[in-house]
């Protein structure tokens, strides 16, 4: 498989390399086209890809052409493109908040996947949701899914309106759990643990609870009540936590991110 990206961003290498390392493709059949000289000398020094300034060059033999850039270029960018495109290569967009429609006018390309990974791709522990237009083919489908299968795991939606939602969930859900993990350390530090430990301690006691309910198949409020003795330490801390409105925060900060992405999207 030959692929293109235009844009060699922290995603763009992230899926750069977990292609190469499951064997997606090889690093000869991967071109990276950037307008930053010294992050292509990098990633050709790092990765051993193909790379060039020019995004029409990049993209002329490939298959998949993977559009990685920052939203507030893309309509540079597809005007560069529009009309470039064969009809038999498949277009891979992981821009944050833009629409299949605006990428296939924008293109004059109806041959389109729209994806929203997250940021764990890049140690192949990614979610990625994804969907298509109807112009997309079986073969094309099975091109993206073993891309995507790369960085992690991946969700298939029908209809695009659960983008938005699912970016304002695992595309922005990284970011939310650093920050509950930043403030569990600053508190058990607060309370008398050294750093390291605290550092430690947070973050296997995240990961192994993450990993044992996935295992385990059961609600998260089951767990929780396996924990919380009547009167004990969980119960005075969970009282905190409901008492400062957690729920309603974190709530709210999703439907923040939703309507950001629909923004972006319009």
């Amino acid at each position: 498989m030959k692929l293109a990206f235009i844009g060699g961003g922290n995603m763009g290498s992230a899926i750069i390399k977990a292609v190469i390392d499951k064997q997606i493709a090889l690093a000869d059949d991967i071109v990276v086209s950037d307008v930053d000289t010294s992050k292509l000398k990098n990633m050709a020094k790092d990765l051993n890809v193909k790379t060039t300034s020019n995004n029409i060059e990049a993209i002329c033999e490939a298959d998949v052409i993977i559009l990685a850039i920052k939203p507030q270029i893309l309509s540079k960018v597809l005007e560069e493109l529009k009309g470039q495109i064969a009809n038999n290569q498949l277009v891979v967009s992981i821009i944050a908040g833009a629409t299949i429609k605006t990428i296939c006018k924008g293109l004059k390309h109806e041959n389109v996947v729209r994806v929203m990974p997250n940021t764990p791709a890049q140690i192949g522990k990614g979610m990625s949701a994804w969907t298509t237009t109807d112009a997309v083919t079986t073969a094309h489908r099975k091109m993206a899914e073993a891309i995507l299968n790369a960085l992690g795991k991946q969700i298939y939606f029908e209809d695009e309106k659960y983008m938005d939602m699912a970016t304002a969930i695992s595309g922005s859900g990284p970011a939310y759990i650093y920050l509950i993990i930043e403030a569990l350390t600053d508190a058990a530090v607060h309370i008398g643990l050294p750093q390291q430990q605290a550092e430690e301690l947070v973050l296997q006691t995240v990961l192994g609870s993450a990993l044992f309910l996935q295992k385990s198949g059961k609600h998260p409020a089951e767990l929780r009540n396996m924990v919380t003795s009547p009167g004990g330490t969980t119960a005075e801390g969970l009282f905190k936590l409901e008492k400062g409105k957690l729920r309603a925060t974190i709530s709210k900060a999703v439907m923040a991110s939703y309507k950001k992405a629909k923004q972006l999207g319009s």
